[in-house]
């Protein structure tokens, strides 16, 4: 898998990402679906363990387990927009990634 990034060098990216779309998705649709204001919390939380730890790697299983549980694996809600899937799908890789 020659294409694989490692969670160091998809994190800038995807964190970039992931800060423009959770405030949107979490207003738009944090009413019909309050389990993604967890989301967020956890993204925060990710966001900010990576931050401190600097050029170490950030002790982060205890937050993806929970994303991971509260999403049911990341599944998507059939009642969402793009940028909502989108969340899903870059917290699905950088989990994939901080777990290889």
């Amino acid at each position: 898998m020659a294409n694989t990034q490692t969670f160091k060098q998809m994190k800038g990216g995807h964190f970039k990402t992931l800060q423009q779309y959770a405030p949107i998705v979490a207003r738009v649709h944090g009413g019909h679906h309050p389990e993604f204001h967890e989301v967020r919390t956890l993204l925060d939380a990710i966001m900010q363990k990576a931050k401190d730890a600097g050029k170490g790697k950030a002790e982060l299983h205890e937050e993806f387990s929970r994303l991971r549980e509260i999403t049911g694996n990341y599944t998507v809600p059939n009642d969402v927009c793009e940028s909502y899937e989108a969340v899903y799908v870059l917290l699905s890789e950088l989990d994939r990634a901080y777990h290889a």
